[in-house]
Order: structure tokens, then sequence, then C-alpha cells
């Protein structure tokens, strides 16, 4: 038997618990044990526009219910696959339930990918399940981390590398909303690394402000209402936060000396590119898609070389957050669902990260 929390698609605070007989397991098919999933800001993202980007399609739910995805760890606790053994552990995209069955291809001893006929419209990266065995972004001591901030992190990443791949445009800073968001800290971190003479410059809420500064990733970190006070150079801006007077206020602000503006996430995106209303000085804000980015960055790099790159950005991201963000673990399928909720609501500190052990 295994439990699924089920949202209401057309009213995401409604959610309940339902059992479901997990039935025989499909001929060349494994079945997870989850063990472990956090619950973000991303993971509303997956909800809020789950119909139109698909989120909703690779876990099915009954008509009108919905379940959101999670990224974490599982145990592969029974194997229809000669290549896949019980006791397997593996990292990926997971539903909010206590098990999932998958049906392994394209495998390697780093990994495999689902091959089940429901998900292969849906952007392959949300599809690929990584080994833990041979995996090199894996640190048995560094689990929580992981789910926290690594599916935001390796959004900051591949933004990282495309502004790189683009010379950022020309620009000698980047303003970054909300500079608490864990892909925004992901993107300072790469940056850092990989890009230090580009200045870094946080935009958060005035409550926040001291908890961005003390993770030391942003060289200026200003309440959103002191934009006006940031130095005219070229700069390149990427919109995490989705409020479309923000935006604009950011691109009246630079006008000109606005060479790329970036927006990330799904949501309300034809009001942000207006600024809310009527056209905007600067450039047209692009939505970036990280999922398009990564295959393009894994076609180039191919999977191995590539995930050593991606493995060496997270570990110095992981050095540079430590101690910011203390991980609360839940036990139980009805911590998921209420945890969810809070965060729906807005309620979850950004100090704090929530790890749920179904």
């Amino acid at each position: 038997m295994s439990s699924q929390v089920h949202v209401k698609k057309d009213a995401l605070d409604q959610a309940k618990i339902e059992a479901v007989e997990a039935g025989a397991l499909a001929p060349g098919a494994v079945r997870l044990k989850i063990q472990s999933f956090s619950v973000t800001a991303n993971n509303i993202t997956y909800a809020v526009v789950g119909d139109g980007f698909g989120y909703w399609n690779f876990f099915p739910a009954p008509d009108g219910m919905g379940i959101v995805p999670m990224w974490g760890h599982a145990e592969v606790i029974e194997s229809n696959h000669d290549e896949i053994p019980v006791g397997d552990r593996v990292y990926g995209y997971l539903p909010m339930a206590t098990h999932l069955d998958v049906v392994p291809g394209k495998i390697s001893p780093g990994g495999f990918t689902d091959v089940a006929d429901h998900r292969q419209p849906m952007s392959p990266i949300y599809n690929q399940y990584t080994r833990l065995a041979n995996d090199p972004e894996h640190d048995p001591a560094r689990e929580g981390e992981r789910m926290i901030y690594g599916p935001l992190f390796k959004t900051g990443f591949v933004i990282d590398y495309f502004m790189r791949a683009e010379e950022w445009f020309g620009a000698t800073q980047v303003v970054m909303t909300s500079a608490s968001s864990k892909t925004s800290m992901g993107l300072a971190s790469c940056a850092r690394q990989a890009s230090p003479h580009i200045k870094r410059i946080g935009l958060t809420s005035a409550g926040n402000v001291e908890f961005v500064k003390s993770t030391g990733l942003y060289d200026e970190v200003i309440a959103y209402g002191d934009v006006g006070s940031i130095a005219q150079e070229p700069t390149v801006s990427v919109d995490f936060a989705g409020n479309p007077k923000l935006l604009a206020g950011i691109h009246e602000h630079f006008g000109g000396n606005l060479k790329y503006s970036c927006l990330v996430g799904a949501t309300h995106i034809e009001e942000r590119a207006q600024g809310g209303g009527g056209e905007m000085p600067g450039p047209q804000p692009i939505l970036f898609f990280a999922p398009d980015h990564f295959v393009s960055f894994f076609k180039e790099h191919g999977p191995v070389e590539g995930g050593k790159l991606a493995a060496a950005a997270w570990h110095g991201f992981l050095n540079s957050v430590e101690g910011a963000v203390e991980i609360v673990r839940l036990s139980g399928i009805d911590a998921a669902k209420n945890t969810y909720l809070e965060m729906l609501s807005g309620k979850v500190d950004p100090a704090k990260g929530i790890v749920i052990e179904p």
C-alpha cells in the first residue's frame, strides 16, 4: 500500500492523503520506497504552473487532482530488472508519496532514465535518476542540503553558464531579485566561482536583508524599495521574484544600461514582461527555461564531463552556504501535506529548510 498527497488542481490549498494499492510490479520495472524529499518554493511553482508546463503529468492522479513533484532520495525495494538490484539508492524526481514504480532505461553505473510511456513527453532532465554509489555530487552527510538546494542550485548553475557564454552581454554587474531564494543564492555562488569580475547585487525584502547579507554570496544587498540607489553600470537583471512592478522599477532605473533582462520561473510571464502595464525601457525580458538549457549543456559536454563540472560548482556552493539554513526534518506523509500547505501560504522561514521523511 502506498500513501499519496493529492492536491486539487484548481484549488491548490485543498490537499488530502490517499491510500493507493501498489499492485503487482510490471515486467522490467522497479519499485522505489521514498526515503526523503524537501518541500521548497520550487515545488509550489510546479503546482502553480502544473498544467501549462506538464508538471502534473509525471505522477498521475484521479481527475481534477494532482501530485506535486519533489526532489529526493529513494531505495529500490523490489526489482524486475536485472541491472537494478534491490538496495540501490537513487536521487531524482519523486511524487509527494511513500512509493513510486519506475521503468529503468538508458542504464549506466551512474544512473538511469524512467522510460515509462507517460513521462516521455516531458523534459528528459526530470526523468533521470542518479545512482548514489556512483554519483559525483553525492555526499552522505549532505543529503539534506542536496534536496533543499540542489534543483534550485542547478537552475542558478545553468544561468551562470548561459551568461558566461554570452560574456554577460557586456555587463559589469548582475542584479538578482528574491536574493533570499535558493535559486538566486545558487546563481550568486556560481557567478562568484566562475565570474568573479561580475559584481553580484541581491534584492530582497527589508525583513530578509540581514539573512541575505549573512550568506556572504552577494557584494551588495539592497532592499526592494532602494533599487534607485544601485550604481549606474552596464547591468544584467535576473528576476526570480515575479513582481511586475519591481521588474519595471529595475528597467526604469537602468534604462539603456540594462543589457539583458532574464525571467526565471513561469508565473505571470506576460504581465512581468510588460512590467504590469505598458512597455518598459531597456531590453525585452526573456524567459529562461532551465530544463532546455540543461539539455544543451549536457549535449555540449556529455554526461560524464558535464556531471563533473556541475559537481565541482555544487561542492563549492555547499562550502559557501555551510550553516546558512537550518535543516528541519519531519516524519510522515502527513507532515508533507502540512508543510506544502504552509509553503503555499508563504509561512515558511527562508532560514529553514524542510526535509520530509515519509
